[in-house]
């Protein structure tokens, strides 16, 4: 008898998971194809099988990205159970350059009124340029990969081949005349009413969508991909190095600060991170740090400014050089060189200075700090007696006869004996 109730729940198991209520999964891709937004749809295409979701859809607003990244979301998207639809939406928004192949690879192409799709024409983000054999090979590349995706799909070959050789860009009602596109749609809730009943085939098997009445449900960015998507934007990740780099100098400048130094540790690790999703040029990386050792040499050196000059020209050029690429979203703001070189230098100019102008003053505490400190002869000294000092009471040796109440001036410690005089200018006044 108590084996009844799990063999009916094991006979109903089937007919829940066929009753179980249609959905549709959405997913927003906005800015730069990186490293963590393909990662982020691939984990999302394998969710959206193993849930059975209807369909996936993809919004899109992006000026392109890394190649590598861009090949990864293309690869899941095939690889998908699930049927992918990318729509380029809001009205303004893009898919250019690694978007354009990425919404080509998917299923359903759609773009909203007033946005625009293609300039796949490849970049190169080295420091140098390639040769026109070299160049005549990426382009090749790129074309017969996007064209194999095109045909893939059934859409216009031609025009696919243009955006990479002639960087062809196509409004969404070109987009659709020249049947790159699927359709168009003003928002979401038209799209997917006008993909009520398409057809789609994948695996050689076509489907048929039936959206009607299937729940929606967003599917956002994790706290820990929000992180990682954001310290790839260029201007963080060098912000971070700058960062990373002057907290460990403080650290090692100043030990047992400690704050510095983590901040420092963990900034520079977070910049680290970026720099494998951005295209980073380590000349510029090796003008930076000789910045930062020019800036710590004008600090000891008399250079009247030479040295600090030219660290401002080497953090200019090396943050210019930080990372070479023609696309805006992949270089370095002015706003934010200017900034931070202005802010560098500071830094080491003043702020650095004080702390050694700090370290070369005379001691305070200890024995070498009372050399020279003036106190109160509490009894006459001849030669020895008792003075005041700082609110204490020591024993005294004078190197000549003091009076009760006169100033007296440290000139040696030994233990807890001090030797006195009689400070310059009382003598000099007595005289």
């Amino acid at each position: 008898m108590r084996l009844l109730p799990l063999i009916v729940l094991i006979l109903m198991l089937p007919l829940r998971l066929f009753c179980q209520e249609p959905q549709i999964s959405v997913v927003s891709v906005r800015g730069p194809i990186n490293p963590v937004t393909a990662g982020y749809l691939k984990k999302n295409l394998d969710a959206a099988g193993s849930r059975g979701d209807r369909l996936l859809l993809v919004e899109m607003d992006t000026p392109g990205g890394l190649d590598s990244a861009m090949r990864e979301a293309v690869q899941a998207i095939f690889a998908s159970s699930v049927p992918v639809a990318v729509y380029v939406t809001p009205s303004g928004a893009r898919a250019a350059s690694a978007g354009a192949v990425i919404g080509l690879a998917a299923d359903i192409l759609a773009m909203a009124p007033g946005t625009n799709i293609g300039a796949a024409h490849p970049v190169t983000v080295g420091g140098d340029k390639p040769d026109k054999v070299m160049e005549a090979k990426i382009v090749n590349d790129a074309e017969a990969y996007l064209d194999g995706i095109a045909r893939k799909r059934g859409r216009n070959v031609e025009i696919a081949r243009k955006m990479v050789r002639e960087s062809v860009s196509l409004t969404s009602e070109a987009a659709l005349q020249e049947k790159v596109i699927d359709l168009i749609a003003a928002d979401r809730r038209e799209l997917l009413a006008k993909l009520e009943g398409y057809k789609v085939v994948r695996g050689g098997k076509e489907t048929v969508l039936r959206l009607t009445g299937a729940r929606v449900t967003t599917h956002e960015m994790g706290t820990r991909d929000k992180i990682l998507n954001a310290i790839s934007n260029p201007d963080v990740a060098y912000v971070l190095m700058l960062l990373g780099i002057l907290g460990l100098f403080f650290e090692l400048s100043n030990p047992g600060v400690i704050l510095p130094g983590v901040i420092g540790g963990i900034s520079l690790l977070l910049a680290f991170f970026a720099f494998q999703t951005l295209p980073v040029n380590y000349a510029g990386v090796a003008l930076i740090l000789l910045a930062i050792v020019l800036f710590i040499a004008e600090i000891n050196v008399v250079s009247y400014g030479m040295l600090a000059v030219g660290g401002m020209v080497a953090m200019v050029l090396g943050s210019l050089m930080l990372f070479p690429s023609p696309e805006p979203y992949l270089r370095l703001s002015w706003s934010v060189i200017l900034v931070t070189v202005l802010m560098t230098t500071l830094f080491f100019v003043v702020v650095v200075a004080k702390v050694v102008e700090a370290h070369r003053q005379k001691p305070l505490t200890g024995i070498e700090g009372m050399l020279g400190e003036e106190g109160i002869a509490d009894t006459d000294i001849m030669p020895e007696g008792k003075v005041v000092l700082r609110g204490e009471y020591w024993n005294a040796t004078g190197t000549e006869p003091i009076t009760k109440g006169e100033k007296v001036q440290v000139v040696a410690v030994k233990g807890l004996q001090l030797t006195v005089k009689k400070p310059s200018r009382d003598r000099d006044a007595g005289a």
